[in-house]
């Protein structure tokens, strides 16, 4: 940390913009409301080249706090970590955690900004951690991002009426999820960056109509297959022939729903030659038999 700063200002920046939603309103919409008292927002805002801009909490805050790095640079410390922020990173600082932060006095940082807490916030920063490694995440400049910040942080402009924090929490999810996977997507809406599981994932999706065996998935993620299949299950919770089979059997509910095709046609479809063994299969993931799906047409 620089300890020469003419000034530190916790705000007060030019074209920041910022919303506290005032503690009772948290107390009676958030904390009491089933649906989102779960995960909600408590403070949202962003402050464009913050110069001098320093917050210190010896014992912590009364929230998580996220904070997103677009352009200069800052530094934080989380108890006695210290982390060197740039853009495109962004950091996690859990509730009751001592942190200090500032912003570089030479390229001070332009930042997005939110508190947050809620039943389950915990578990969002256990998964959090888990992903990452620790406090600290990368992530390129996302439209999807922005866009959503901005939907949330305009919707609670407009007030605190059940609606609009119900609307607001629920985006909250998805901005969150932005962060903990870190999946960028390409106009198409494909996603790209992919993990070793996600390429092995597309593989499978590409082949359901083929019978892929443990070995050849692995080759094609130039992994060894007892290596694949610990890493896959590990991120999955499946095996990777498990999750072929659910994929199969997903591609079949399709056919069943959509078109007229028999049994051992939409078997063959799927890569698997005997419609008995396609039926057993059906049953064990679905829990009732293909014919019967088609009938009741669940979905």
């Amino acid at each position: 940390m620089n300890k020469s700063l003419p000034l530190k200002k916790k705000e007060g920046f030019q074209g920041q913009k910022a919303v506290v939603i005032p503690r009772p309103v948290l107390a009676q919409k958030c904390v009491k409301n089933d649906i989102i008292s779960t995960l909600y927002i408590t403070d949202i805002g962003y402050y464009p080249k913050a110069l001098y801009h320093y917050r210190e909490r010896p014992h912590g805050a009364d929230q998580h706090i996220l904070i997103y790095c677009y352009k200069g640079a800052g530094d934080v410390i989380v108890k006695t970590k210290e982390y060197r922020i740039e853009a495109g990173d962004f950091i996690i600082i859990p509730i009751k955690v001592a942190h200090k932060y500032e912003a570089d006095v030479n390229d001070p940082w332009t930042i997005y900004w939110v508190h947050f807490k809620g039943s389950i916030s915990h578990s969002i920063l256990s998964l959090f951690e888990k992903q990452t490694g620790g406090h600290k995440g990368f992530i390129r400049n996302n439209e999807r991002i922005f866009s959503l910040f901005n939907e949330m942080y305009n919707q609670l402009e407009r007030g605190y009426g059940t609606d609009n924090l119900i609307y607001t929490n629920m985006c909250l999810w998805h901005f969150l999820t932005s962060f903990i996977y870190n999946i960028q997507s390409d106009p198409a809406g494909q996603l790209n960056d992919k993990n070793t599981t996600d390429m092995a994932i597309d593989y499978l999706s590409k082949n359901i109509s083929k019978t892929l065996t443990l070995e050849e998935i692995a080759s094609h993620v130039n992994l060894s297959p007892s290596y694949f299949s610990s890493l896959f299950k590990n991120k999955t919770g499946f095996s990777p022939i498990e999750y072929y089979n659910h994929l199969k059997i997903q591609k079949a509910c399709q056919f069943l729903l959509f078109t007229t095709l028999r049994i051992k046609e939409i078997a063959n479809e799927v890569g698997i030659d005997d419609p008995y063994y396609f039926s057993r299969l059906f049953r064990k993931i679905m829990g009732i038999s293909p014919n019967l799906y088609r009938e009741k047409k669940i979905h």
